[in-house]
């Protein structure tokens, strides 16, 4: 890293080096909406789906909930077609998670 800095000097002799600012992580504000989400059950290809639709905000805060969703129940799921697919039934414990972060949700099906 040092020969990459002295290089620099060479180039611009008279640059005063500042420190650079650390990064405060931002903490992503998600678009809570006033229409319920359907949390509902599936079963396809014989094994059981927890299907998350009804987001009204932009896809990337609904993929970030995906995210975030499959990380705290550590389970597999997919986003597709503006709906949170998540492997296995966690309708119970989706519907909480969501329900701390403000979202109203409704449970569809069983």
């Amino acid at each position: 890293m040092s020969n990459l800095e002295e290089q620099l000097k060479k180039l611009f002799p008279d640059h005063i080096p500042t420190e650079p600012e650390p990064e405060v992580p931002q903490e992503h504000e998600l678009f809570v909406q006033k229409e319920p989400m359907i949390c509902k059950y599936e079963k396809r290809k014989g094994k059981p789906t927890t299907i998350i639709e009804g987001y009204e905000g932009e896809d990337e805060d609904f993929k970030i909930l995906a995210k975030e969703i499959k990380t705290k129940l550590s389970v597999g799921g997919s986003f597709k077609d503006g709906a949170i697919i998540i492997q296995g039934d966690y309708r119970d414990k989706i519907m909480n998670l969501l329900k701390e972060k403000g979202f109203k949700v409704k449970r569809v099906g069983g």
